[in-house]
């Protein structure tokens, strides 16, 4: 069993992921790759504080709390020798309105935002897509994908591909359905492979 006492890491390694939990929980990641794990989720809190509807600006401290630790992934990957055989992707399955969520009265929504499946951002990174790549772009308000859109099922298809997995080769009837990991939809997106 990989030991992940976190104080056993060099004073330098923890000042390149930063304070928290999201630091500790993506140096314990990058730890799990290093021992060979294939497959490694990092849940970003209890909680789930992204869910911003009453108040857009919360996503300003989350983004703080996240971006020096996802920085240090793809550092710490590359001088482990790990960058070229690790995808590292960071999304969700939607994103928010480019509008603010008014909520009735005493809802206590003043700035937030709904979800909005029809036009967001995830990003892919690592030896096995390209870097610099931008795929896509919304209209002018952010609202919805206009330019190459790629459903959530072409984002799985790619990461099944890329861990030598067939997802159409996956497909299974049952009750009169087909199935798939990919919901028998999604095609790899070739264009952002490297």
């Amino acid at each position: 069993m990989p030991d992940f006492d976190i104080r056993k890491e060099t004073q330098a390694t923890l000042d390149l992921y930063g304070p928290g939990d999201v630091a500790r929980g993506a140096l314990t990641a990058v730890r799990l790759v290093e021992k060979g794990l294939r497959m490694v989720q990092l849940y970003y809190s209890k909680g789930d504080p992204w869910d911003a509807h009453a108040d857009i600006m919360a996503h300003k401290v989350n983004a703080k709390n996240s971006d020096q630790a996802f920085a240090a992934v793809i550092k710490d990957l590359k001088s482990r020798g790990l960058w070229e055989d690790t995808l590292v992707v960071c999304g969700s399955e939607f994103g928010r309105t480019p509008v603010r969520e008014v909520g009735g009265i005493g809802s206590g929504v003043k700035r937030g935002r709904d979800h909005n499946p029809f036009g967001f951002t995830m990003w892919l990174a690592g030896g096995a897509v390209k870097g610099g790549t931008i795929y896509g772009a919304t209209d002018d308000f952010g609202f919805k994908a206009i330019e190459k859109p790629a459903h959530v099922h072409d984002i799985h298809a790619t990461i099944l591909y890329l861990m030598g997995i067939d997802h159409k080769k996956l497909t299974y009837r049952y009750s009169g359905r087909d199935f798939r990991l990919t919901d028998v939809s999604g095609n790899v997106l070739h264009d952002i492979l490297a």
